[in-house]
Parts: structure tokens; C-alpha cells; sequence
């Protein structure tokens, strides 16, 4: 009866693509085949430290500049896709047009990947980055918490949501500079309770990874409380 019910439903409420609408013909995935053929997944070659895709295919991982002139205080950053085309339509429905169920899809997306040289399982902890007070009174949601909870579900790997705070309201960093930004984040975390941190090994979780001023500030600030590790994991990456 059950199984009855879900194929009647199936056929009056056919499963749509997130991204355009279409409707799929059976719920394997959340995106329709064209969507996902415009979803450029980042794979290598690319840094194995920011997670800097390469153009040249056949060249390897290896540093790029802006690692090598400065290195990160976390230990690597991967994320799922390039910041364009469907993948960017598709974050901004979920984070400017509140559909929240979005974040469900799109972390489960995060989780099932396979990172090069990566895996959310060497991790103790999740933490997703933080909003101001005042943000999160505006948005209704902490997006990057959405993210993190649906990869902690899956990997079942502890979430901690409150222990790294916004503790500076800041502009938005949408269209600042790297200068700009950094300048505009510094000292905007702070860790309240420092004895969840103390040697674990984290996954610092956000939706885009643009210059990386955020997820460098939020692994300063965790490294310096005695962390052992942080390892940056966001949905999209700026290229």
C-alpha cells in the first residue's frame, strides 16, 4: 500500500529539478542531467591547500602563488563546485530567496563527494561559520549551519554550532577586495567555550569560499585555541 501510495504521488507530483524545474523521472537526484552538465565540480589538478583549481589539465596538485607568499592557517580547503551558472543560481534561491530546503540538497551533495585528497571521516568535528545576531535576525537562517548539519547527518560526525561566535557585525563582503575584506573581518570571531576546540580535528564549514577572509579568520581564531586541525569545506568556490 505504501509503495502504491509513493508511485500515485510520483505521478501526480512528479520530483523537479532544483535549478530549472523540469520534472525528473525518478528521484535519484535532485538535479535534472542538463543541470548537473552545467555544474562544474572542482576536481584536481588544484592546490592542496586553499583548493585553487588549475586550468592546465595534467599538471598535477601543486601550491599556487598566493599559498606559497603566505601560507593558511587551516590545513586544506576543498569545495563541491565553481561559484557560476547553476550552481550559483541555485545557492542564491537558498540563501537570498529563503528556500531552506535547498541546503538539505545541496549538503547532502557536499557530504557524497569525493574531495581530492579529503575526507569529512578524518574529522572530529563540524562547525559552521556564524552569523552576527543581527544577520541571522535578518536572514531567518544561518546558512552555512543548514550545510553542516545535513554533512554531520550523513557522516555522523558531532556538529557544534555555538562555540565559535560572530561577535562583530560587519558589512557585507560582497564586492570588497581581498584587502578590503580582510581588513573588514578581522577580529569579528571569537571561541566561547575553548575546551570543545582543544585537539580536535575540524571541518570549517560556509557556503562560497571567495578570497578565503572569512574561513582564514574563523581557522585563526580556532588554531589559536588549541585546535589541532581545521580543514575548510564550503559548497562553491569563487574562480
Amino acid at each position: 500500500m505504501k509503495h502504491a501510495l509513493e508511485c500515485l504521488a510520483h505521478v501526480i507530483f512528479p520530483p523537479r529539478c532544483v535549478a530549472c524545474g523540469t520534472a525528473l523521472p525518478e528521484k535519484r537526484s535532485s538535479f535534472c542531467s542538463d543541470c548537473v552538465a552545467r555544474i562544474e565540480f572542482i576536481n584536481s589538478p588544484l592546490c592542496p591547500l586553499c583548493g585553487q583549481p588549475f586550468s592546465e589539465p595534467g599538471t598535477g596538485d601543486h601550491l599556487c602563488g598566493d599559498c606559497l607568499l603566505s601560507i593558511p592557517p587551516f590545513s586544506a580547503a576543498r569545495a563541491l563546485g565553481k561559484y557560476e551558472r547553476v550552481l550559483m543560481e541555485v545557492i542564491h534561491h537558498f540563501k537570498y530567496g529563503g528556500k531552506t530546503s535547498l541546503g538539505e540538497v545541496l549538503g547532502g551533495m557536499m557530504a557524497e563527494y569525493s574531495y581530492p585528497s579529503f575526507s569529512i571521516g578524518d574529522y572530529s568535528l563540524i562547525i559552521p561559520v556564524p552569523l552576527h545576531h543581527r544577520r541571522l535576525r535578518q536572514r531567518g537562517f544561518n546558512q552555512a549551519l543548514i550545510l553542516a548539519r545535513e554533512i554531520s547527518r550523513r557522516w555522523r560526525v558531532d556538529i557544534d554550532f555555538l562555540s565559535l561566535k560572530r561577535k562583530v557585525f560587519t558589512e557585507p563582503q560582497v564586492g570588497l577586495g581581498r584587502e578590503l575584506r580582510e581588513h573588514n573581518i578581522k577580529g569579528a570571531f571569537a571561541v566561547a567555550d575553548q575546551g570543545r576546540i582543544v585537539n580536535e580535528k575540524i571541518v570549517l564549514v560556509d557556503d562560497v569560499y571567495t578570497t578565503g577572509s572569512t574561513v582564514k579568520e574563523c581557522a585563526r581564531v580556532l588554531m589559536k585555541c588549541q585546535a589541532k586541525e581545521v580543514a575548510v569545506l564550503t559548497l562553491a568556490r569563487a574562480v
